[in-house]
């Protein structure tokens, strides 16, 4: 699985953002894909993924700003960001795994995303 994350940029406090995750190498049936995001000198936290066929689930602070929907046919992931804060700046990454296990094991580059204030 290659996982390709686009959409980032430098956008300004209040703005609005949407990631797209293309997937190739297998379709997404039955995977989960989601997102991840790294801030500068903190840790990797989840934002949230989707399980196909379409169940989501989003980190408890990503709630209410933060949508990920899916395209199955284009194997392709969004994240859409609202009201976007500075400490919302982060390398966001698409990341994926089969259902057969908890961890994510496939991930992309990552997109980085610089909110200014």
């Amino acid at each position: 699985v290659q996982l390709q994350a686009c959409g980032g940029g430098l956008v300004r406090a209040g703005d609005s953002l949407r990631l797209s995750c293309v997937a190739s190498g297998r379709t997404f049936s039955r995977f989960a894909v989601g997102w991840f995001r790294q801030a500068p000198g903190k840790e990797r936290e989840f934002v949230g993924a989707i399980y196909w066929p379409g169940d989501i689930d989003y980190a408890d602070s990503m709630k209410g700003r933060f949508t990920i929907s899916g395209d199955s046919v284009k194997n392709t992931v969004y994240l859409q960001m609202n009201g976007l804060k500075s400490e919302d700046t982060a390398v966001y990454y698409c990341v994926s795994r089969p259902p057969t296990t908890t961890t994510y094991i496939y991930w992309g580059q990552g997109t980085l995303v610089t909110v200014s204030s």
